[in-house]
């Protein structure tokens, strides 16, 4: 069941304990990694957000997807181990020191940057994908007091090729991550959202 309701910060559509912003439903999105290069997985301020269970994952994983890392990144998981903490005390997958770069970053010859732990789980050596707040991304979680969930939309500046690409081929931010929604909050709640977005674009 969802619903949706208006306040100043747009359209909320409620899909049982979640709230999901306007935006996931209206705004386009489509990675354009020919024009970014992965650059999301080395700029930025902090590590990937991270939920209480995935270091275990990474760490289950490690012997497959660390021969892919690079030395300054396996150097950092020795240091800091499959986490760290961040400036607002959240948990986030650790960077290079002196850098934003993820220490679970691997590179072509040509410098083109891609997630050791994805790519080990598409040749089927781990079953790990990568952090969910990686895969879900432009979208980000946040729990709430109530034990609810909110998705909003997270804009930066290096994603604006994606935003555009998006727009020129028509693909809305929660089409673009279907595959990710699915896995993480189930095939009825896409459906819910799917729904929620033709009502709403409509208008």
């Amino acid at each position: 069941m969802s619903s949706s309701n208006s306040s100043r910060f747009g359209t909320i559509i409620q899909i049982g304990n979640i709230l999901v912003s306007e935006e996931v439903v209206t705004e386009y999105f489509a990675c354009d990694y020919q024009k970014c290069k992965g650059i999301c997985c080395i700029i930025g301020d902090s590590g990937a957000p991270l939920e209480e269970d995935e270091p275990d994952k990474l760490e289950e994983a490690y012997p497959e997807y660390s021969k892919l890392m690079r030395p300054q990144g396996i150097a950092q998981v020795g240091k800091d181990g499959f986490f760290s903490i961040d400036r607002d005390n959240d948990l986030v997958t650790p960077t290079v020191d002196g850098s934003g770069e993820c220490a679970y970053t691997t590179f072509d010859s040509e410098g083109n940057c891609f997630c050791a732990v994805e790519k080990c789980f598409f040749a089927g050596t781990v079953k790990f994908r990568k952090p969910r707040s990686c895969w879900l991304y432009p979208i980000r979680v946040t729990k709430l007091s109530d034990g609810g969930l909110a998705l909003n939309l997270h804009r930066w500046n290096l994603c604006k090729d994606a935003y555009e690409k998006g727009k020129r081929e028509g693909i809305r931010v929660y089409g673009f991550l279907r595959e990710p929604l699915i896995a993480i909050f189930g095939e009825d709640f896409y459906k819910a959202l799917e729904a929620a977005a033709e009502h709403i674009n409509l208008q």
